[in-house]
């Protein structure tokens, strides 16, 4: 002790240490008490984007059935960006009269939505739906898949994956054991018809039908043979009449025999018991889209074959399904980034390898598709590309087309009747 009996003062260098511990000791409270606020405080729940389709069924008991298959691209989806869904199928023509009364109240029951592309374009003009030009474009698309969603320059939705309609399908196990093969000409399709029925006791030709679809695919597909793309076209864009000598002579000449020879069953409900009936053999032959190819147990048992013989400019048609942002949905930034999603080339290539879809993305990869897909987008090949006739015209017409081509299967008699009531519908279409 010094001999003054003066206070101690620490050095400089000590006073400044002192400090710096002070300090660090302060921001360290700091922090923690903004790392305990935050972790008290309520976080903000993660939104899901609500979907609503037309692919039903239990994807647990039955991934083959149709939600099973499109289940996996809604999940890679939530997976890649960490959004949630939830989906809920319904079937198109039960949205299309309730959809417009909930958008009239400005609601929407979910932020994407999947609609026949006319029905899309309709509801476009009544300012119902977001334009989503910018968010996807022609450039991630195959050659004109957007154009029946184009208008104005405006683009209304989007293009999923789509499915050919190339056909009528058969067993080719089951057609073996009786040696019968596809036909070349249309007598010979018409003897193969009558072969099936007295070797069977059946109708050879599975009627499918839910609500008059997809008998109305069948006729498309006698119409684009026998009359060509250019009547479908015509019928499409209603330049030309239903009743006009030309269509009226496919029906009677074409169609209508099959009917009143007894080679249709009568409209069944198409998937079940439909595609048992014809699989198991007692209907053999059943003209249907390429989604079929996942429906059945052994897909490379699958045959298909067009109607034989026709004109030489040919049609077939290719649908796509479409979706669209509707205006009053809850999460718009939501379901554009679904839709950005659904148009890529990854989403799409997903869905192909479950079979039975075509994509309508570019760069899908021919290697994705199983081999009997890969057969289907063969029979594209020398054919016009052609979209969904009803589909494009939209209602009320196409809810008048359905129910008179039951009324064509149940009296085909009255067939000349239902031509009249059809270019009625169509002549009276807004």
């Amino acid at each position: 002790m010094s001999s003054g009996g003066a206070d101690y003062v620490p050095s400089k260098t000590s006073g400044r240490l002192i400090a710096i511990i002070v300090a660090l000791l302060i921001v360290t409270n700091v922090i923690t008490a903004v790392g305990v606020y935050y972790a008290a405080a309520p976080k903000a729940a993660v939104v899901p984007v609500q979907v609503i389709g037309p692919w039903a069924g239990d994807a647990i008991k039955n991934p083959s059935s149709e939600w099973g298959k499109f289940k996996p691209v809604l999940d890679k989806f939530t997976n890649d960006t960490g959004i949630p869904y939830v989906y809920t199928p319904t079937r198109q023509e039960d949205l299309s009269p309730t959809l417009p009364i909930a958008f009239q109240a400005g609601q929407s029951p979910a932020d994407l939505i999947f609609m026949p592309s006319a029905t899309i374009k309709q509801w476009a003009a009544k300012n119902w739906v977001t334009d989503l030009t910018g968010t996807i474009g022609p450039s991630s698309y195959q050659a004109g898949a957007l154009d029946p969603l184009t208008a104005s320059g405006h683009i209304w939705g989007g293009a999923y994956t789509g499915k050919v309609k190339p056909g009528f399908w058969y067993n080719t196990t089951f057609f073996q054991a009786n040696s019968w093969s596809a036909p070349t000409t249309w007598q010979g399709f018409f003897s193969l018809l009558g072969s099936i029925k007295n070797s069977t006791g059946n109708p050879p030709l599975m009627a499918g039908d839910g609500v008059g679809w997809p008998l109305s695919d069948v006729v498309e597909h006698f119409i684009e043979t026998y009359g060509g793309a250019s009547m479908h076209k015509a019928l499409a864009n209603r330049s030309l009449s239903w009743t006009d000598p030309s269509v009226k002579s496919i029906f009677q000449n074409y169609l209508v025999p099959t009917l009143t020879n007894g080679f249709w069953t009568a409209p069944t409900t198409w998937d079940n018991p439909g595609v048992t009936l014809w699989w198991d053999g007692t209907n053999p032959l059943y003209f249907m889209g390429s989604w079929i190819t996942g429906m059945v147990p052994n897909p490379s048992a699958l045959g298909v074959f067009p109607l034989p013989g026709g004109v030489a400019n040919q049609g077939i048609v290719f649908a796509a399904d479409y979706f669209f942002v509707p205006k009053f949905g809850a999460h718009q930034d939501l379901a554009k980034r679904l839709a950005q999603y659904l148009a890529s080339e990854p989403a799409q290539e997903l869905q192909v390898k479950q079979g039975g879809h075509v994509a309508t993305a570019a760069n899908v990869p021919t290697t994705a598709y199983p081999t009997v897909d890969r057969n289907v987008a063969n029979l594209l090949s020398g054919k016009t590309v052609l979209s969904d006739l009803d589909d494009t015209i939209g209602n009320p017409f196409q809810g008048v087309f359905w129910s008179q081509l039951q009324s064509l299967w149940a009296n085909p008699g009255t067939w000349q009747t239902v031509l009249t009531n059809i270019q009625t519908a169509a002549a009276n279409q807004p």
